[in-house]
């Protein structure tokens, strides 16, 4: 791998945190993911993002910025990247998952707060994540009141831009977040000094489209018994997703779904046929959160489908592309993003519509409700879905757990008596 040091020193990182933060990532990313004994070849591009995660991608951004562009950080799937791409601007998804960017983040917030809000902003203020200092604005969104409280932090830190979110979806909301989509795209004529244009946001919405696209080919070929891809290493890719060039990730991502929907037709799979399939549900799961999943998928079982934010919420619906002017765009738009059936929302019964959806066409023997601690949307959520869920007979077992390693074993021997009660 290049040397980034004199990449990272000019960004203003910290490189003495940094080189702590980097050290831990190899070890953790070998027995997660290096482990498989089975795995299509294609996941060989995304080992390649995952090395290289804070350098190659830092250097395309470096190299952007220095030629006059501009680089926006987002936390959440409600920032419509289309505006972002039709003012030549590049988007990057900077959600914290990680333990290490806790511990900075209780230094300016308090300690009984969401462990990804105080990692985003740990992140930040410690200087130790080239991503938040290669951007031009930080744009929030008003998903929650803890990220709502963190942004007016995160400012002293760093420019920020919030979104209103409404949290109804009446006519009357949609309308709103058309105003506010509005109001984005001002914010970013203004940043990139460039004007956005039906035909430039056009271009936008069929390439974002593309890549929800390629992620709809790849969780439709995790229906398949035996399931050709593991949960852990589609996770992965919609990670990754947030952040890699769109256009490069709908290529590589073409090729792994082209080989592993052959591995599908051949009925060769990475787990063997009847292993149990495991639907998780809830909180978003940022990059490099891949604890639950390890422990499901060493536990006995799969999982062959995530209705979160960094799953089905993030790529599900399309934007209508039959608009040619600029207004008929922005009001696609928020339709679009307004069908996100995220917990914010009140009422929020089309989250438990989508759950028992998946359940059912992904063909699910279980269901594992994932809750970050202080994630309280999503935990009274909870009551909603396990009524639904016991109704229709499908079992679900709740896991709330933070990005440490303390709990390991509680949640190993819970999961794992999940899977057996399923078997």
């Amino acid at each position: 791998m290049p040397d980034y040091r004199e990449l990272w020193k000019t960004l203003g990182v910290d490189l003495e945190k940094h080189d702590l933060l980097c050290a831990a990532l190899p070890g953790l990313y070998e027995n997660t993911y290096l482990s498989q004994n089975v795995r299509p070849e294609a996941m060989n591009y995304f080992n390649l993002v995952v090395a290289e995660i804070h350098g190659l991608r830092i250097q395309e951004l470096a190299d952007y910025r220095a030629g006059g562009g501009k680089v926006f950080g987002t936390f959440c799937v409600f920032v419509p990247d289309e505006i972002i791409l039709a003012a030549k601007g590049i988007g990057i998804g900077l959600c914290g998952g990680s333990q290490f960017w806790v511990p900075e983040g209780e230094k300016v917030l308090p300690r009984a707060l969401c462990p990804l809000i105080k990692a985003s902003v740990g992140a930040a203020v410690s200087r130790t994540c080239p991503y938040f200092l290669s951007c031009d604005l930080l744009v929030g969104e008003t998903t929650c009141d803890g990220k709502k409280k963190a942004w007016e932090i995160l400012e002293e830190f760093a420019p920020v831009y919030v979104m209103n979110l409404p949290q109804m979806k009446r006519d009357k909301d949609v309308a709103d977040w058309k105003e506010e989509i509005k109001a984005f795209l001002n914010k970013v004529e203004e940043i990139t000094g460039n004007k956005v244009t039906a035909e430039a946001l056009a271009r936008a919405i069929q390439l974002t489209n593309r890549r929800r696209q390629v992620l709809m080919r790849l969780y439709e070929a995790r229906k398949a018994d035996p399931v050709p891809i593991s949960g852990k290493d589609a996770l992965l890719v919609s990670q990754i997703a947030f952040y890699d060039d769109p256009q490069r990730f709908i290529a590589k991502t073409t090729e792994l779904c082209a080989e592993i929907e052959e591995w599908a037709r051949q009925g060769k799979g990475v787990f063997p046929a009847g292993t149990p399939r495991i639907l998780v549900t809830g909180t978003p799961m940022a990059i490099p959160n891949w604890k639950l999943h390890h422990i499901i998928e060493t536990s006995g079982a799969v999982v062959v489908c995530e209705e979160t934010c960094t799953g089905t919420r993030y790529f599900e619906h399309l934007v209508p592309e039959g608009a040619s002017t600029l207004e008929g765009q922005i009001e696609s738009l928020a339709e679009r993003y307004l069908k996100i059936n995220c917990a914010c929302f009140t009422p929020n019964t089309g989250r438990v519509k989508d759950i028992l959806r998946l359940a059912s066409e992904f063909r699910v023997d279980g269901v594992v409700y994932y809750n970050l601690p202080f994630c309280h949307t999503y935990n009274v959520e909870y009551r909603m879905v396990e009524k639904a869920l016991k109704e229709a007979g499908i079992p679900v077992l709740q896991i709330e757990t933070d990005y440490g390693e303390e709990d390991l074993g509680q949640v190993r021997n819970r999961v794992e008596a999940f899977i057996e009660m399923l078997k």
